[in-house]
Order: C-alpha cells, then sequence, then structure tokens
C-alpha cells in the first residue's frame, strides 16, 4: 500500500493486492477511487459489489465494508479519503453531505476529478487544485444523491463546526457531552443529529478518528504502538489495536508493515480521459 503526504484533510493511498485484503470496517471520510486494475469487490450496505477497472467507487462516510481482489489477476486501485466537511463547505456548509446509494459509477466528471487528484501521489496538492478538484466531485456527488441534503439552519451550522473545532483541538483528552453542549448551545442529542448531517458520522465517531490520525503520525515517525496509543489518548495499547482494526480493517502493526512511501514504487499509468 503506498501512501502519498497527508495534504489538505485528506489522504490518498495506492493498494495492491491479491485475495482478501480489509475485514469490514468503516472511515468517518467519503472514500472516492478509481480501479485500475483486476476486479474490485466489497461488501456494502449489505451486498456484494463489483467494481472492473475504470470505474469510480464511491463510499459514504460511516458506510460498513470490506475490500478483496475478485480474480487471481490480483486488484490495483487508488483511493482519496475526503472529509466531508471539505464537500459541504462548497456550499457555505448550509445543507447536509450528499448520499450517493450506488457505490460503482461509471460517471465521466467524477473519475475525470479524481484523475486529476491520484494521477501523481508525489505530486503536492496545491491549494488551486484542490479547491477546484473538490468543486468539481461535490457537484457529482450532488448529482449522483438524487435528492438534496437537509438544509442546516445558521445556527446549527456554526454550532458543528464549533464542535468539530473543539474535538480537533482536543483529541488526545477525554472531551465530555456537557463540554459540547457548553461549547455549542445545542443539547446533546441535537448536536448528534445535527452533526451527523453535516460532517457524516457522529462526534464519538469523529473523536476517534483525529485519535487515530494522531497515533499513525507517531508510528510513521518511529514510535512504538503502546508510545503513539498513549500520546493519541487510548488507554492502552489494546484499545488501540481495536479501535484501528474496527476503522481500517487490518492491525496497526499491519498497517505499518506494508505501508510504502508514494517515491518508493513507479505510478502506473492513470489517464484523466483528457
Amino acid at each position: 500500500m503506498r501512501v502519498a503526504d497527508s495534504s489538505h484533510g485528506v489522504e490518498r493511498i495506492e493498494a495492491r493486492f491479491h485475495g482478501n485484503a480489509f475485514s469490514p470496517h468503516r472511515h468517518d471520510t467519503y472514500g472516492l477511487g478509481l480501479t485500475l486494475h483486476g476486479l474490485q469487490t466489497f461488501r456494502y450496505r449489505g451486498v456484494e459489489r463489483f467494481s472492473n477497472a475504470g470505474n469510480v467507487i464511491v463510499l459514504h462516510p460511516d458506510e460498513l465494508h470490506d475490500g478483496a481482489a475478485g480474480t487471481d489477476d490480483g486488484l490495483i486501485y487508488r483511493m482519496i479519503y475526503l472529509p466531508p466537511d471539505l464537500i459541504s463547505a462548497v456550499d457555505g456548509h448550509r445543507t447536509g453531505v450528499p448520499f450517493v446509494p450506488d457505490p460503482v459509477l461509471a460517471h465521466e466528471g467524477i473519475r475525470q476529478a479524481l484523475g486529476d487528484i491520484l494521477a501523481d501521489l508525489d505530486e503536492q496538492l496545491s491549494d488551486l487544485l484542490m479547491d477546484d478538484v473538490v468543486m468539481r466531485l461535490a457537484a457529482g456527488l450532488s448529482r449522483q444523491a438524487g435528492t438534496p441534503g437537509k438544509t442546516l439552519t445558521p445556527s446549527a451550522r456554526s454550532a458543528v463546526l464549533r464542535a468539530r473545532d473543539l474535538l480537533e483541538d482536543r483529541c488526545a483528552a477525554p472531551v465530555s457531552s456537557r463540554a459540547l453542549e457548553a461549547e455549542t448551545g445545542l443539547d446533546r442529542y441535537e448536536l448528534a443529529r445535527q452533526f451527523r448531517r453535516l460532517m457524516g458520522t457522529s462526534p464519538h465517531r469523529y473523536l476517534v478518528m483525529r485519535r487515530l490520525e494522531r497515533a499513525k503520525r507517531s508510528m510513521v515517525e518511529g514510535q512504538g504502538l503502546a508510545a503513539a496509543a498513549a500520546d493519541a489518548g487510548f488507554v492502552d495499547q489494546a484499545h488501540f489495536t481495536r479501535h484501528f482494526r474496527k476503522t481500517f480493517g487490518i492491525t496497526p502493526g499491519r498497517w505499518l508493515a506494508i505501508r510504502i512511501p508514494s517515491t518508493e514504487k513507479a505510478n502506473p499509468v492513470l489517464s484523466t480521459g483528457r
């Protein structure tokens, strides 16, 4: 698995494997990708899905899925993990994030946008490129969703964004529902409802993901699993490992072992259709 340097809050990867690779797991981001070689299979919303080379993959935040190669030829695909608030920011956070019911698409607009950001994992993402790609992806996802996201009031939108910022700032420490209520002015249940509409996941899940991201950075920098877990705010290494496997479908040690910096392999040919 090749992993590009994180930039603008997004993660880009290339995965190559045979057989089953990832056990059921979920992210708090959109998983948007391109199948480059082979047959990509995964179970999503209770149905077995299949993607051939050239297809677009759209995984909604917080949706359980796994991952496998469908044939003995093996599988190559590239993905970008895009925070939902980048998509909702395109319309000023006025509506909830779009839900695309079919995770396998032949959508040229989305494919071209993904091609522009995934063609070269070594490329540093500029602000202008990110702005353009996010705008095109938001437009494509909204069209594919078919129904507009639920409108948020300005006060609810502001409250969710304040909650998001607090969770990011204090991710390594315990954060209580009472603290979020005091910060946002919403009761815990209304906040949970509005947070999911805008961010695609719950405040608890969002906090856990920020801790996992912090722990991943620590591991890449050379910290051991126990130290990375403690630094990110997990009770112990076992607690960290359970959350990591539940989120990414593999153990932290396995993730670290198969992770290859993007510069160590040549890029496969990836056409943007232009």
